[in-house]
C-alpha cells in the first residue's frame, strides 16, 4: 500500500517508533505526515491520528484529505460514517491521485 503511495512523494520517510502515521513525504512543496487507510464504504471512521493528511486508498485512486478539516467537518455535522464521493465536494482542501 505505502510503495504505490510513495511514488507521489519526494524524501520519504518512514516513522522511527510506532506512531499514528504511516509515511512521511513532500507532496506539492510541503512535508506531510500522511495515515493511509483502506477504505470500504460506508465506514465508520475516527480521526484519532497525528498525521497532518489521511489517505484513502481507492481501486483506482488516492483520496487526500486534511485531517484537521475532516475532523471539524464530522465533528460539526456530527457524522459517523464517511462516504468520500460526498466529502470530496464539502471539503476545501482534498487531493486526488491517479495509480495509473
Amino acid at each position: 500500500m505505502f510503495k504505490e503511495f510513495r511514488k507521489h512523494l519526494k524524501s520519504v520517510r518512514f516513522p522511527k517508533k510506532q506512531e499514528t502515521w504511516d509515511i512521511s513525504g513532500i507532496l506539492g512543496n510541503q512535508r506531510y505526515n500522511f495515515d493511509i487507510r483502506k477504505i470500504n464504504e460506508p465506514q465508520k471512521f475516527t480521526t484519532g491520528t497525528k498525521a497532518d493528511k489521511i489517505v484513502f486508498d481507492m481501486p483506482d485512486k488516492w483520496i487526500v484529505l486534511d485531517t484537521q478539516e475532516l475532523h471539524t467537518y464530522i465533528v460539526k455535522n456530527k457524522v459517523t460514517y464517511l462516504q468520500l464521493e460526498d466529502l470530496i465536494s464539502k471539503l476545501e482542501w482534498n487531493i486526488i491521485l491517479s495509480k495509473n
